[in-house]
C-alpha cells in the first residue's frame, strides 16, 4: 500500500498518493528550462501507450537545480500542455531535498537511494518506477532514457496480467 502523502496537482486540486494504489508509478521531477526537458515526449508517449494497463507518470516541477523551472504553476501548465501536450498529472512545484523537501520524496528516496546509497536528488528527471503492488521501487538517473525504463515496465505489466 502507498502511504498517505497530500499532493496537489498544478491546477490547486487535492489528491493524495495512496489514491493511486494499484497503478504502476512514474514519479519524476521535472523543469521547464533543463537539457532533459525533451524527455517529456517520451513520457506522455510512454503515458499514451501504458495508461490504459495502469501506468500513471507523476510530474512534479522543481527549481533546486540551476533554477530551471522560474515559472509560476500556471506557466509550468501552459509550457507542458503547449510544448509536449501533456496529459499525464503535473502537480504543484515543489522541493526535493533539503528542509522544505515534500514528503513524497523523503519517501521516494528512502525506498531506492542513489548511487553510493545516497539519497540527495543530484539534478531535473530523476525518475522512480513504482509496481502496482508497491513492492518494487526502481530509481533513474536523469540521463536515463525512457526507453530503458520502457523495458522494465513492459515486465511489470506484464507481470500485473
Amino acid at each position: 500500500m502507498l502511504p498517505k502523502i497530500d499532493l496537489i496537482r498544478i491546477d490547486g486540486k487535492a489528491e493524495n498518493l495512496a489514491d493511486y494504489n494499484g497503478k504502476t508509478l512514474l514519479i519524476v521531477n521535472v523543469a521547464s528550462y533543463c537539457g532533459f526537458t525533451p524527455q517529456y515526449k517520451d513520457l506522455q508517449q510512454l503515458y499514451l501507450d501504458f495508461n490504459n494497463q495502469g501506468l500513471e507518470i507523476l510530474a512534479f516541477p522543481c527549481n533546486q537545480f540551476g533554477s530551471q523551472e522560474p515559472g509560476s504553476s500556471k506557466d509550468i501548465q501552459n509550457f507542458c500542455t503547449e510544448s509536449y501536450a501533456v496529459t499525464f498529472p503535473v502537480f504543484s512545484k515543489i522541493d526535493v531535498n533539503g528542509a522544505d523537501e515534500h514528503k513524497i520524496f523523503t519517501y521516494l528516496k528512502k525506498r531506492a537511494p542513489g548511487v553510493l546509497g545516497t539519497t540527495k536528488i543530484k539534478w531535473n528527471f530523476t525518475k522512480f518506477l513504482i509496481d502496482y503492488q508497491n513492492i518494487s521501487v526502481k530509481r533513474y538517473a536523469p540521463q536515463t532514457a525512457v526507453i530503458e525504463i520502457r523495458k522494465d515496465l513492459v515486465e511489470i505489466i506484464s507481470g500485473e496480467n
